[in-house]
């Protein structure tokens, strides 16, 4: 059985990181996605679904580095909870729990992605891996730095 996700999308805001009385750090943020899609008279219509992620640990300290606005993508998996509020009413609340996630955007001060070009000389390379954050729970070592390399979709 599979419970796999993946979201290319843009925050909400920036994440809330706490840590848990037993010290366990813990973050929560907001991604965005996008639908376009054209409707029955040929209109183009755009339908935004909105997903709450979870990340846990040092996955929670790293996404500090995640800004409002910011393309961000996310893989991990789908978890299902309920609760009862103050009123007493049932909710039901669904998460996405990463296990990873890349920024997207270029660093501010940084390079583009490409790499310059001197006029009647080789064209440009395509974008590199240069510009993004990269983690992965599943194999860091607690104390490696994140990555530097990559602003490319990891596919």
């Amino acid at each position: 059985m599979i419970n796999k996700v993946t979201l290319v999308g843009h925050l909400g805001g920036d994440p809330d990181i706490r840590t848990l009385e037993n010290g366990t750090p813990v973050g929560r943020f907001s991604v965005a996605t996008n639908e376009n899609y054209k409707d029955k008279d040929g209109n183009w219509q755009s339908q935004t679904e909105w997903h709450n992620v979870v990340v846990w640990r040092d996955l929670a300290e790293r996404a500090k580095i995640l800004k409002k606005g910011s393309t961000v993508y996310v893989e991990g998996k789908i978890s299902y909870r309920k609760y009862t509020d103050k009123e007493g009413v049932e909710k039901n609340l669904t998460d996405i729990v990463a296990a990873t996630f890349r920024l997207l955007d270029k660093r501010e001060g940084g390079s583009n992605g490409y790499e310059s070009r001197i006029p009647n000389s080789e064209p440009a390379v395509m974008p590199s891996n240069r510009g993004a954050e990269a983690v992965d729970a599943r194999s860091m070592p607690v104390d490696a730095p994140p990555a530097t390399e990559g602003d490319d979709l990891p596919f």
